[in-house]
């Protein structure tokens, strides 16, 4: 004899097949999340640091053959305003990575509180009081040192937009901790426009024209998120901290993308302070983008795309002026 159950309702088999289809498309999903998030952070370790505020986390890049026994510079990347540590390499095509290997220097991309960081604009004092972030990757910095024996007279902030102005401040509040910074789609906030950093740091800018969300000249970045100067003025104001006594005027780029509706100019300001420099490339018609970046937004939304400089290496390449120990 065998026994069976009765089959189930017509409608009520429908119902399980539903919810088993459901059960499924969750776990497919999650196995896509962590598969997905596991790409974005390849090459990425991923660790933890005790700070005043509450546990911090980080992601670091060690080149091939790294020794603690040789002390080489350190590069902090910054994501913008609601990025993760992830996307921005993602979003630089891996350019950050593939740049501190190049180069021999650790990099270490940190993560945002909220997705963002504490640059002291009023806008972000109000979504963040109380997260100090200028506090956060001055401890950072430190971690590295006695983590990865990086040379802490060699370090160097890198960030976009929001990341951006967060390095500017590090190097405003903070100038005796860093060589050189680079700002990606941002311009220096009103809000630095009377300080005075204590010693002279190189500073470079990479600014579309065409900016929707941060105006290359200047004023209220968009959404009430605070004011900027100019690039231009920008420029200005680091070239009279730094002292800089040479104006090097702009020189256009090879339009190595035709089609990308985007040329580049370089300019400088040496002669500087320490052998510090002011510099600034100019994306004409570029838009809120990370040049030779991938596209993480409609181009209405965000403008042009620029092919015709990779910002990872440009940026690199300005750090590895300041290099040698």
């Amino acid at each position: 004899m065998t026994w069976s159950l009765p089959d189930p309702p017509l409608r009520k088999r429908w119902w399980w097949r539903l919810v088993v289809v459901g059960l499924g498309l969750l776990a497919l999903g999650a196995i896509l999340l962590v598969a997905w998030q596991a790409w974005c952070t390849r090459g990425l370790s991923k660790h933890s640091l005790r700070t005043p505020g509450g546990d911090r986390t980080f992601y670091v890049h060690l080149p091939p053959g790294h020794s603690t026994a040789k002390s080489v510079p350190l590069v902090i990347a910054l994501h913008g305003n609601g990025g993760t540590a992830a996307q921005l390499n993602r979003a630089t095509r891996y350019g950050l990575t593939r740049q501190a290997d190049a180069h021999g220097w650790v990099l270490v991309i940190p993560q945002g509180i909220s997705k963002s960081w504490n640059d002291h604009r009023p806008f972000k004092e109000r979504a963040l009081g109380g997260v100090d972030d200028v506090g956060f990757l001055t401890q950072l910095i430190d971690y590295a040192q006695a983590s990865y024996g990086i040379d802490p007279e060699r370090v160097f902030i890198l960030g976009a937009s929001n990341g951006g102005a967060m390095a500017l401040t590090l190097a405003v509040e903070r100038s005796e901790r860093v060589r050189a910074v680079a700002a990606v789609v941002m311009s220096l906030p009103e809000i630095h426009e009377h300080a005075a950093p204590k010693r002279a740091v190189s500073v470079l800018m990479v600014n579309g024209t065409k900016d929707p969300i941060v105006p290359y000249v200047g004023g209220q970045i968009l959404g009430a998120r605070g004011r900027v100067l100019s690039t231009p003025a920008s420029l200005d104001w680091w070239a009279r901290q730094n002292g800089c006594a040479t104006v090097v005027p702009p020189r256009q780029l090879p339009d190595a993308d035709p089609s990308d509706g985007t040329r580049v100019w370089y300019e400088s300001r040496e002669g500087c302070a320490g052998g510090t420099i002011a510099a600034l490339y100019r994306v004409e018609g570029g838009g809120h983008t990370w040049p030779g970046g991938r596209p993480y937004a409609p181009e209405r939304l965000v403008g042009r795309v620029s092919g015709d400089i990779d910002a990872s290496r440009v940026v690199f390449d300005f750090f590895a002026l300041h290099a040698k120990p």
